[in-house]
């Protein structure tokens, strides 16, 4: 008889997450979350989308820039070093089965969960623009985001934990209400878990949190010439105005990307020249100023043959909508049987 055929590898765990189309990405956005995702594509099942929806909650006014912001932040997510190989790339708007499953969720949500939500309170108080169901549900839409994959993990930092426990309410009233009364059944939308990351708060040049929108952000396909430029003029240690000053990392801005790029030998090297005033300020910034341009090389190079067929882009994000629908379809089919709706 013919040898039994080796065991299928067990399924590797789903991930799903997704970001805001803001354009292109800035060096933030790749240390808080891009450069996690890249690493998560090897050993999980992961579906990474263009959150275009939800940038409207807050920016449905501002509507003109959309598109090309969807396909710049594409294309940087390709340039890092998303492969659509191994995960799973796609646009959230060109989904209609997300709008299904909010709206099959909002018929068991109480609405208080959604009011409830700090960021909901807080950001409305200080724009009654905000004041908008759309707004008031986008921890909903988000929970059906992640349902209608059943992913197992979303990647957050700790400060987002807690969307994640409201789409895990979501599913758990869900599934007491529609799932009836066996285990197996009552598990129709599998609760996720927060997958804790070690994200880097990475700041901008001027010290505070790095945003295009303060300008004081390095973009992540930035040429060199300009990266050079920005961290030159950087601002530094106040306290240290002649350059046989002493100064003190601690007070200044460029210390932050010493701790994130310079090895252990470069740190204690800046940190010593800093407060003996053995170094300059430029001195000090060069290190910086090399180790970002080596990152960024590799980026822009890819950047560079994707950008020349743009085709390319468009074509996977089409497989990979295709790809995320069948399996959103799946789960939809289940919902509407499990609520009733298979007439």
């Amino acid at each position: 008889m013919p040898d039994a055929p080796p065991p299928l590898p067990p399924p590797r765990p789903r991930v799903l997450s997704g970001m805001r189309p803001t354009g292109t990405l800035h060096l933030g956005h790749y240390h808080g979350a891009l450069k996690n995702w890249v690493r998560l594509q090897a050993t999980h099942d992961c579906f990474f989308f263009v959150a275009d929806w939800h940038a409207l909650t807050t920016h449905y006014q501002d509507r003109s820039a959309i598109e090309s912001n969807v396909y710049d932040m594409v294309v940087d997510w390709l340039a890092a070093g998303l492969d659509p190989e191994q995960a799973t790339i796609f646009i959230q708007s060109r989904m209609p089965e997300h709008a299904e499953l909010f709206t099959l969720l909002a018929m068991s949500t109480p609405s208080s969960w959604l009011e409830r939500m700090p960021s909901y309170k807080d950001q409305v108080e200080k724009n009654r623009e905000l004041a908008t169901f759309g707004f008031l549900g986008y921890p909903l839409l988000q929970a059906a985001d992640i349902l209608i994959y059943k992913a197992a993990l979303v990647p957050v930092g700790e400060d987002q934990a807690a969307h994640v426990e409201v789409t895990r309410e979501v599913a758990r009233r869900f599934n007491r209400i529609y799932g009836g009364k066996t285990d197996d059944s009552a598990r129709i939308l599998p609760e996720p878990q927060a997958l804790l990351t070690e994200t880097s708060k990475l700041q901008g040049l001027d010290g505070f949190k790095m945003s295009k929108s303060a300008g004081n952000a390095i973009a992540m396909r930035d040429e060199p010439a300009v990266v050079e430029d920005k961290i030159r003029r950087m601002p530094t240690d106040p306290q240290r105005v002649r350059r046989s000053d002493p100064g003190d990392p601690a007070r200044c801005p460029v210390w932050a990307f010493h701790e994130l790029y310079s090895d252990d030998a470069t740190r204690a090297w800046a940190e010593t020249g800093c407060k003996s005033a053995g170094i300059g300020c430029l001195d000090c910034k060069q290190p910086v100023i090399d180790a970002i341009q080596r990152e960024q090389a590799p980026w822009r190079e890819r950047a560079a043959e994707i950008l020349a067929n743009p085709k390319q882009v468009h074509w996977i994000v089409e497989l990979g909508t295709e790809r995320a629908r069948a399996v959103a379809r799946k789960t939809l089919k289940e919902v509407r049987v499990a609520m009733g709706l298979v007439y």
